[in-house]
């Protein structure tokens, strides 16, 4: 049976059919930071206006989330208005038609794997899925994009990855699914033939994925 939830899910997703929307939203999801609506125009080649009126549609899709600052850094009297900034939205969008509990397996899976304490099986196999998942050769931004990490380079030898795939599992069962994650990424970089150069290491924080990559010799 078909939920007002599902119905709110597929008109976010439905908001992404105009081309020119779409193509703003990546530019936000591609951003380092929260992305002004001038960055969209000058990407898209579009107006400041026509950028603007895409990116609050995707506000009230749920898609995108606003906040205000002034980009000069300046503050105090002539510091002029804080300017409109958009970022992605925390919150997660899926659609199946009919409907599917994937996600409801998905957590009793993890619940039956916690309650039976066997993390080791499931890194394990993790790590094997990632190495067979992995394209050999490819560059390590590319093989982690290709898995829905969204990759951003931090800083010399260091990169976080600003998505988790497994987020909202990992909210419910953090040591088993940042664990398994942890083995994925690790399976990824071993797959590729990138684990000469690259390593996986936990690195949980706030709003994004417990897992960072990072360069072998930025260590030594």
């Amino acid at each position: 049976m078909t939920t007002p939830e599902d119905l709110d899910d597929l008109d976010a997703l439905a908001s992404l059919a105009d081309r020119v929307r779409r193509q703003a939203y990546r530019v936000v999801a591609d951003g380092t930071g929260p992305v002004g609506r001038d960055e969209v125009a000058e990407a898209l080649g579009v107006g400041r206006t026509l950028a603007a009126f895409h990116l609050d549609k995707l506000v009230a899709a749920g898609l995108l989330e606003t906040s205000y600052a002034r980009r000069s850094g300046k503050t105090g009297p002539g510091a002029g208005r804080p300017a409109k900034l958009y970022r992605v939205a925390a919150a997660e969008h899926a659609v199946s038609v009919p409907p599917r509990a994937y996600r409801t397996a998905a957590e009793m899976l993890a619940e039956a794997l916690e309650e039976a304490g066997a993390e080791e099986v499931l890194n394990r196999v993790a790590r094997r899925q990632g190495r067979r998942a992995a394209g050999a050769g490819s560059d390590v931004a590319e093989v982690l994009s290709g898995h829905g990490y969204a990759p951003v380079a931090d800083g010399p030898g260091r990169i976080e990855l600003r998505n988790c795939p497994f987020h909202r599992l990992a909210e419910q069962f953090p040591p088993v699914i940042c664990g398994m994650n942890l083995a994925m990424v690790d399976g990824l970089l071993s797959g590729a033939g990138l684990d000469d150069a690259w390593q996986a290491r936990m690195d949980a924080a706030p709003g994004r994925c417990c897992v960072s990559v990072v360069s072998k010799n930025q260590n030594d």
